[in-house]
This record gives C-alpha cells, sequence and structure tokens, in this order.
C-alpha cells in the first residue's frame, strides 16, 4: 500500500521559508517531513512526544499588535433639528 503523504496547511518551511509547501507522513513508526520547494527532510520517531512545533499562520505572533481605540458613538434623533 503507498504511503499516502499530507500537506501541513500554513506551515513554513524551516530552510527556504515558503508557506504550505511541508508535507508529513508516517512510516515504520517514523514521521518524515519534506519541503516540495528546496531540499528540506526531516524524520523524527513517532514515540517522541515534544515535537517542535512548525510554524504556521495560527501559532505565528503577530507582527504588529492590534490597535484598542475606543471611541463614544453619538446617537442623534432626527426629529431634535
Amino acid at each position: 500500500m503507498a504511503v499516502q503523504k499530507r500537506f501541513i496547511a500554513g506551515a513554513i518551511c524551516p530552510r527556504c521559508a515558503e508557506m504550505d509547501r511541508i508535507r508529513t507522513w508516517e512510516q515504520h513508526n517514523i514521521r518524515y517531513r519534506d519541503c516540495v520547494s528546496c531540499d528540506f527532510f526531516e524524520q523524527l520517531p513517532i514515540e517522541d512526544q515534544a515535537l517542535p512545533e512548525l510554524e504556521t499562520r495560527v501559532n505565528r505572533p503577530d507582527e504588529e499588535p492590534q490597535r484598542q481605540d475606543i471611541q463614544p458613538v453619538r446617537i442623534l434623533d432626527p426629529g431634535n433639528r
């Protein structure tokens, strides 16, 4: 049976910094990761529960914190002109 390779959505390659190019698969109790854009390749035993997490759009810190400007809203009565 052929091994099914899956892409990791939002993952950034640690070598070429391309997004959505990392794929992963498991075979013989080893987890493999590679990049389809460069020669990045990594293999890790599946028993290791403390795997380094790849940076994705979801877990990447925001470059610029969002502003929290609060402004009051004034409601005008159309009958009171």
